[in-house]
């Protein structure tokens, strides 16, 4: 897995310097792998990654396009914590037939196998967006971007995101979000007839409803305007329709 870089956290300091700024409790990485992000004070994304414990240091798996922004960004909040960050030639290897021995399972839902990290990197040729698409998991560089809330992004169902560890970069406005504000806005799996780019506007009425991203076997991932997306809406010449869940 070329689009993938592993950066390596070292020293006394490593897990709680994490703790301080990702949104998921680094203490749960004695259970395995932890899905986190990296937020802007403003709460929006900047990375999300997982991380997983290495004996005393932390390993951090993350898209190879924000590797460097990142490994910059962890130097700068270093200040004079005893930590050091390094980019290694780790590689991953991803599956979602048995797990392998030393593999760990993808926290984020158990359809998308397990991950694993040494010097050979691969996958097993499994469709990984048709998977993402059925469970509404999105992707940094196609769903996740700059403009992204995590809660808009499914980040709780996803096991990303602790309400109960304590600060972290952009915390305040995650959390209000979580206890004070209906979400009007966020991902969900569509039902599409057709096929369009991603990042086609969808639009319900003629009015904007949304976005269209990643689509496999009739169905695709949608950034949607929870109010306006009612009915059948269009993507380009695609149809596209979403059915609420109830509840």
């Amino acid at each position: 897995m070329s689009d993938r870089r592993i950066l390596r956290l070292t020293g006394s300091d490593a897990k709680p310097f994490l703790q301080g700024l990702v949104t998921n409790n680094v203490d749960r990485l004695d259970g395995g792998l932890v899905y986190a992000a990296l937020l802007t004070p403003q709460g929006k994304y900047l990375a999300d990654f997982f991380l997983a414990a290495d004996g005393e240091a932390v390993l951090l798996d993350v898209e190879a396009s924000l590797a460097e922004g990142l490994l910059k960004r962890l130097n700068m909040y270093r200040l004079r914590a005893d930590v050091q960050v390094e980019m290694t030639d780790l590689q991953v290897q991803r599956g979602t037939g048995e797990r392998p021995a030393g593999a760990h399972a993808d926290p984020r839902h158990a359809a998308m196998g397990w991950r694993m990290y040494g010097a050979a990197g691969g996958d097993d040729g499994t469709d990984w967006d048709a998977v993402r698409v059925a469970h509404c998991i999105p992707e940094t560089g196609v769903e996740l971007g700059p403009e992204s809330y995590i809660l808009e992004a499914g980040f709780e169902s996803l096991n990303g995101v602790d309400f109960r560890k304590g600060c972290y970069v952009g915390q305040e406005v995650t959390a209000r979000m979580k206890h004070k504000t209906e979400l009007r806005k966020g991902f969900r799996t569509v039902d599409v007839d057709g096929t369009a780019p991603v990042g086609t506007e969808i639009t319900a009425d003629g009015k904007p409803a949304g976005t269209l991203f990643t689509q496999s076997g009739g169905k695709g991932i949608a950034y949607l305007r929870l109010d306006r997306a009612k009915g059948e809406m269009l993507a380009g010449e695609a149809r596209v329709t979403w059915q609420p869940q109830a509840g």
